[in-house]
């Protein structure tokens, strides 16, 4: 490992070439994780934001954006159910926004009865309240530029339809290229003029003491013209949509890939560079008996050398450009273990890459060093 060491540090310009190639490739992998990540995080937010065990949808529906309308009765039925405790609906439709300036705006409107979920945005007098405000609505923070919001309250239209955006909330940013704007599920219905006692989405809540699972068939075997799921699948679900059905999400999953191999290009080129840089050294270890296995110990021990300092700049570096970022793609979201799993990924590639170096090295010849 010494030696691994000081042919690194001997050659110092070799060795910042190698740290940033490695922490660039890092830090791609890191931020094309993120927007995986994000983008499927964003795909089942408002599923997972919501309180219901048991989703219930128009039979076929693929994800929570793309719906249909439910007849009340399903209600009523679903309620009668044991192991039921209680159910709520949520609605949702694209809606033509329209400002007192006169800019207009396609939005992804969703309405939602109150029993939705305590997590759930609710055009609520107040943010933590529970009486609602007739004709009003809710947007993301990352959307108050392009909903014209700035001044709050601000009087809008939604589907000629009179409506305020009453205050804003955080974490909700859409990205299907049109907002999400919230509001209660009687409002919703008269923006998008359906049936105020139909339902897009029927939620039950599971009585505690009741498997989820087994309320959900016995609800499937009750209601066998829809889709009965439970919140994870229904979630996972619209994940697998948006990720494998969808341009949006197959580019940035190949993006991903890209990313890692882009980098394993970026350090093999520079590793090999160093090994042959010092080819004339390995060829004195051979003269002087060094082994196979020593030889390629001190090519692996440069390349993690590099790729531990590399992997650490480039890990460090994404935190703030990814902070800076969600300014215009307000979804990307960095966990904390994807920086963990992009450590071993990252060394991999490193030992990846000083695959061609250690066959380079180990088929040098010790005569070699003898040759003037």
């Amino acid at each position: 490992m010494r030696l691994g060491w000081k042919n690194i540090v001997n050659d110092r310009v070799r060795f910042v070439i190698a740290t940033v190639g490695i922490a660039f490739a890092a830090f791609l992998m890191v931020f094309q994780g993120s927007l995986l990540v994000g983008f499927l995080h964003a795909a089942s937010r408002l599923i997972d934001a919501t309180d219901g065990d048991i989703w219930i949808s128009a039979r076929g529906v693929v994800c929570f954006d793309f719906s249909a309308t439910l007849p009340r009765r399903f209600i009523d039925i679903a309620k009668g159910i044991e192991g039921v405790e209680s159910a709520s609906r949520i609605a949702t439709g694209y809606a033509e926004y329209r400002t007192p300036s006169g800019k207009h705006q396609v939005i992804a409107l969703v309405g939602s009865d109150a029993g939705v979920g305590r997590q759930f945005p609710r055009a609520t007098l107040e943010p933590n309240g529970s009486v609602l405000a007739p004709e009003a609505v809710v947007i993301d923070s990352s959307n108050v530029g392009v909903l014209d919001a700035s001044s709050l309250p601000q009087e809008v239209e939604i589907n000629r339809r009179r409506a305020t955006v009453l205050r804003t909330v955080s974490g909700f940013g859409s990205f299907l290229g049109c907002p999400y704007v919230f509001t209660s599920y009687q409002d919703a219905a008269r923006y998008l003029r359906l049936d105020p006692e139909d339902a897009m989405y029927i939620l039950l809540k599971v009585r505690p003491g009741y498997s989820p699972e087994a309320v959900r068939q016995a609800v499937a075997l009750r209601l066998p013209d829809v889709d009965v799921w439970t919140r994870a699948d229904f979630a996972r679900r619209s994940q697998l949509y948006w990720i494998l059905q969808t341009g949006a999400g197959g580019g940035i999953l190949i993006a991903a890939v890209l990313g890692f191999l882009v980098g394993l290009v970026v350090v093999s080129q520079t590793i090999y560079a160093t090994t042959m840089e010092n080819i004339e050294e390995f060829a004195t270890l051979k003269a002087l008996g060094a082994n196979r296995w020593f030889i390629m110990r001190v090519v692996l021990t440069q390349a993690l050398f590099c790729g531990l300092i590399g992997c650490g700049i480039g890990l460090a570096a994404t935190g703030p450009f990814v902070s800076a970022i969600r300014n215009s793609i307000p979804w990307v979201f960095t966990p904390w273990w994807l920086v963990a799993l992009t450590i071993p990924p990252g060394l991999l590639m490193c030992g990846l890459a000083s695959v061609a170096s250690i066959r380079t090295a180990l088929r040098v010849e010790p005569a070699r060093v003898f040759r003037v």
